[in-house]
């Protein structure tokens, strides 16, 4: 067997004989889980992501994953679409600037969140046996995610939509744990090792190559 850890996002490719079984290929990439995590870390710290131009062949994160940006002249209403699992077409007017675009996509980010959360919430609400009144979406530059124990208001950054669903939803856990406990002491910790047993290593990873909070 061969295993091998692909750029840009360090995905994980294992290459073995057609006959063997998939329980012998699970054991051993456990096996070498230390290692596959320990490469993933060297891309995710060598991934500096610029600023978007938004123009054909872009990188462009979504629920985790890569895609290329493919910009698509369209007359209609503007619009955003996975394609093959490999692309993002952005379907605009070959005339839109910059900012349009970006607006468009992070419309479209906004959305998927906004279908996303609420189920999420609910669960971890009867889970963790609290209630938030509100549950809010915003632009942050210094944290994930918010809360106002006060307005028992939750607020989730956008850039969240680029994140594996794991990663939101250790942030909305994270969150209404708040709810229980303000400060993010032993008691904070021992409820999030309660609710969510790997929620220091979903804390890595959403934090990698990033100066983020969480408070």
């Amino acid at each position: 067997m061969h295993l091998r850890i692909l750029p840009p996002d360090g995905r994980v490719k294992v290459s073995a004989p057609f006959r063997m079984d998939i329980e012998t290929i699970r054991k051993f990439v456990l096996q070498k889980l230390s290692w596959i995590e320990k490469h993933q870390a060297k891309f995710l710290q060598q991934k500096k992501e610029t600023p978007h131009e938004y123009i054909n062949g872009e990188n462009h994160y979504f629920a985790g994953r890569s895609y290329l940006l493919r910009v698509v002249d369209y007359t209609g209403f503007p619009k955003v679409m996975i394609h093959d699992q490999k692309y993002i077409d952005l379907l605009i007017s070959r005339d839109s600037d910059r900012e349009k675009r970006k607006e468009v996509i992070s419309d479209w980010y906004r959305e998927h969140l906004k279908l996303r959360i609420p189920e999420l919430v609910k669960k971890w609400e009867k889970i963790i046996g609290v209630e938030a009144k509100e549950c809010r979406i915003k632009q942050m530059k210094t944290r994930w995610g918010s809360c106002s124990i006060k307005l028992r208001r939750v607020w989730l950054n956008l850039e969240l939509a680029k994140k594996p669903d794991h990663c939101l939803e250790y942030v909305i856990v994270h969150e209404l744990v708040h709810l229980l406990e303000p400060r993010h002491n032993s008691r904070f910790k021992a409820y999030m090792d309660g609710f969510m047993p790997q929620w220091r290593k979903f804390k890595k990873e959403l934090n990698q190559g990033d100066e983020s909070l969480l408070s």
